[in-house]
């Protein structure tokens, strides 16, 4: 009776781990997720401010290879375990799920080790693949610095990536929300505060100004890494609850790797395909670039497309990563109890709520890429011009996220091969041909990357959608319909921020004027386009309203 008690009475003071249903999860989910990416925009005006283009090329140079070796190092099991867990605890196999939880962590443990050894071994040699023998920019002995000094936050985040994927399966999502926020607070205080401190107080220089930078990684990944330890060891009973009295079978280490890696191993292939994307900017951008605009404006339009634009890009992607931190255990679910008509209503409903945030909020940012990157950068030869092409590559980046992971949760690996590979092959092929192909029509150059990109994740978001049809007999009628409505209301959108030119001019040479035109027609934008959405009934068919009036009530916004 005492310990009844004592699990009421805790479970009063901490009402932060409840579990959420999918709609609830996703926005929770999101929420962390576009706080932490909006940290990692808004940090970027005063860092761009000290370092500058040049330092902001070194830095985007770490993290591409950061980026690859951390998808072989947390070798997607981080979903996997959330995966597994969902599934052993919709069976009722406690031990087994604890097991795989302790397995899981092993492995993590063990590639992070062995991924930071080689690519602190192997930094000159990356330095050297990136920039040949170019000269008059960041040189092989920077780049080697801090690719080794970003190199140790792989001896973190694959551990702490599993801790997230454990709450994650049990649909303990807020959680893993804050600790990404927390995760991403340090580290924006630390890329802030050290890389002016050595700059400009201690005079250290550029190179060591961007490996205090790279190092905040390591610092943010373990402030989150404890404070997810505190919250499963101050909730551990909560893990070990037995919702279900069934007869467990014993299910081997054995079997326990076997379908680790059969979940993780596809994650993989999604995590590396997509930073090959990067990866084929990074090799062939500035070489092709630099016959066009010379080695110092590529470097400048690499360092745009890698890091500066990214930062916007990332806020879209975000909200699809939000979407499927919820789907996988959710889905799970669905498919361990052949829940088919749940698993279709899922995908739509995934699909329908990722349209009604990231189309407007594309095109929006599309519109306002002057006085967004002015803002943020300040006045920039390539700047917004990179930028209102360039965001468009996170619009389908976002549908490619949420269908690829939905096709690898339902298992159909094939498909998640054939689409990643056939993806990422048009971009290899199109990149450069592109490139000059623009240049002779008198198009920018640069713009050839960016429409290769959205080609190869075009092909890839296609190739997922016609083999869930028919695979799940899933029809995408209602969505298409739902998004076509969706489409309409962001142009009516656009052209009230049209007209509204007329009166307010969109760009300034002045960052508060600036931040006054944001804030004006970014309002204005979300009303108009507000009210078409609940004017046509969209916002009620995608969210329902019963969800919505959740939301209200929890922002006090009813009684």
């Amino acid at each position: 009776m005492k310990k009844k008690e004592r699990k009421e009475k805790i479970n009063k003071k901490d009402k932060v781990m409840q579990k959420s249903d999918f709609m609830h999860g996703a926005f929770i989910a999101t929420l962390g997720i576009i706080i932490t990416k909006i940290l990692g925009v808004l940090y970027v005006i005063p860092f761009y401010a000290i370092i500058g283009e040049k330092g902001g090329a070194l830095y985007g140079y770490a993290y591409t290879f950061y980026l690859i070796f951390m998808a072989i190092s947390t070798a997607g099991i981080p979903l996997a375990i959330s995966k597994l867990t969902a599934e052993y605890q919709t069976l009722g196999y406690y031990d087994a799920k604890k097991k795989a939880f302790n397995i899981g962590r092993t492995i993590a443990i063990t590639l992070g080790a062995v991924c930071f050894i080689i690519l602190f071994a192997f930094a000159p040699d990356l330095a050297h693949a990136i920039l040949g023998d170019l000269k008059g920019g960041n040189t092989i002995e920077d780049v080697t610095f801090v690719i080794r000094v970003i190199s140790t936050a792989i001896i973190i985040v694959p551990v702490l990536s599993i801790y997230r994927g454990y709450f994650e399966g049990h649909k303990y999502i807020t959680p893993t929300a804050i600790s990404q926020v927390l995760e991403q607070v340090v580290r924006v205080c630390i890329i802030v505060i050290g890389s002016y401190m050595v700059l400009k107080v201690f005079n250290g220089g550029l190179t060591n100004a961007v490996g205090i930078a790279v190092f905040a990684a390591t610092a943010g990944s373990l402030a989150s890494y404890f404070y997810l330890i505190f919250k499963k060891k101050k909730n551990n009973y909560l893990f070990e609850e037995r919702e279900k009295k069934v007869k467990e079978p014993n299910i081997t280490t054995k079997e326990i790797l076997k379908k680790i890696f059969i979940y993780a191993f596809p994650l993989i292939m999604i995590d590396i395909f997509k930073s090959l994307y990067s990866l084929v900017d990074t090799v062939t951008v500035v070489k092709a670039l630099s016959p066009i605009y010379g080695t110092h404006d590529a470097e400048s339009i690499m360092s745009i497309l890698s890091t500066w634009a990214a930062k916007f890009n990332m806020i879209i992607i975000s909200i699809s990563t939000g979407m499927t931190v919820s789907l996988t255990p959710n889905l799970t679910t669905s498919l361990v109890l052949k829940d088919y008509d749940d698993i279709r209503s899922k995908i739509n409903e995934s699909l329908k709520v990722l349209a009604i945030f990231v189309i407007p909020m594309t095109v929006g940012l599309s519109f306002l890429a002057e006085p967004v990157y002015t803002l943020f950068y300040g006045a920039s030869k390539y700047g917004a011009s990179v930028f209102s092409f360039f965001i468009y590559v996170s619009l389908i980046t976002a549908f490619f996220t949420t269908t690829i992971t939905i096709t690898q949760v339902l298992k159909k690996y094939k498909t998640v091969f054939i689409s990643l590979f056939s993806g990422i092959v048009l971009k290899a092929i199109l990149n450069i041909p592109l490139i000059n192909l623009f240049n002779s029509i008198g198009i920018h150059a640069y713009y050839g990357s960016i429409v290769s990109s959205i080609i190869g994740y075009g092909l890839s978001f296609i190739i997922c959608l016609i083999s869930l049809s028919k695979s799940y007999k899933v029809s995408y009628k209602d969505s298409f319909i739902e998004i076509l409505k969706i489409i309409f209301a962001t142009i009516v959108m656009i052209l009230a921020l049209t007209l509204l030119k007329f009166i307010i001019p969109i760009s300034s040479t002045t960052r508060i004027v600036n931040l006054t035109i944001i804030i004006v027609y970014t309002l204005t934008g979300i009303i108009v386009y507000y009210l078409v959405v609940k004017k046509t009934g969209t916002l009620y068919r995608v969210f329902g309203k019963e969800f919505l009036t959740k939301i209200k009530k929890k922002l006090r916004l009813s009684k």
